[in-house]
């Protein structure tokens, strides 16, 4: 016989275990998009203490909605070497342009990564940064519904080795420093720069390219990477957005 009360037992003190065990981590990845997943299952697999947390409830950012809600996405020839690594099955639809249907990509990147060892946290969002000795050394998080309704309510803290920026157009966390410790991250605006419109070529090559450490502690990954620093848009073609998770991962897994 079904007891309510128990069902409601195994759930907090499951969670509040899980949530207890990732207050210290190597990597904490703020964005459950294409570059966070893949970063977060690159580093489980390495061995490394890593959760993810996305201010909303589902996984996997806007790769779910293809292109206008058309829910197939394109790989190109570059990122086609991960495709292999986590076993999805593209159609070349032309030389260099593989077709793949969105759902089973995301929906096979989740798994991935957490059966890989990935701990996710849905409906916790990013709030503000720890800085110690001038470093980012961790997140100070809250409710995502919080966090939409602007409430007064105050977070809680985690730390963490390494944080990675897979925010999307936003860069929420970069946004952070910039806003609340004055980091000039470039010599230009010295802020954000901001993405520029669509040029795919462009776009796909910078996403990799200006994957990298911005501040001590503290990698962009993905589209917050082009948003950083200015890169193109290149819309919903996504093989940049897997090699650049795995570049933040491999810098990081460096350094650890």
């Amino acid at each position: 016989m079904l007891n309510e009360v128990m069902i409601s037992r195994a759930i907090l003190d499951s969670y509040f275990k899980k949530l207890d065990s990732c207050l210290e981590l190597d990597v904490a990845i703020v964005g459950g998009g294409p570059s966070g997943l893949v970063a977060g299952y690159y580093l489980a697999k390495a061995g490394r203490k890593v959760a993810l947390f996305e201010r909303k409830l589902s996984i996997g950012g806007g790769v779910w909605g293809g292109g206008m809600m058309f829910n197939s996405i394109v790989v190109q020839e570059a990122g086609r070497q991960l495709l292999d690594e986590f076993d999805l099955k593209g159609t070349e639809y032309a030389p260099g342009y593989y077709v793949l249907d969105a759902v089973d990509v995301t929906a096979t990147l989740i798994h991935k990564a957490v059966r890989a060892g990935l701990q996710v946290f849905n409906l916790i969002a990013m709030e503000d940064v720890v800085i110690k000795n001038e470093r980012v050394a961790g997140l100070v998080i809250n409710w995502g519904a919080v966090d939409t309704l602007k409430w007064h309510v105050d977070p809680i803290t985690l730390h963490a080795q390494y944080v990675i920026d897979g925010t999307g157009h936003p860069a929420n966390v970069t946004e952070v420093l910039v806003r609340k410790m004055g980091v000039r991250l470039n010599t230009s605006t010295g802020g954000i720069v901001g993405e520029k419109s669509m040029e795919a070529e462009q776009g796909e090559m910078q996403t990799v390219e200006n994957t990298r450490e911005v501040y001590p502690g503290l990698y962009v990954s993905g589209m917050a990477a082009n948003a950083v620093y200015g890169g193109y848009r290149m819309g919903p073609v996504f093989g940049g957005m897997l090699l650049s998770g795995r570049k933040a991962a491999e810098e990081i897994l460096a350094r650890l």
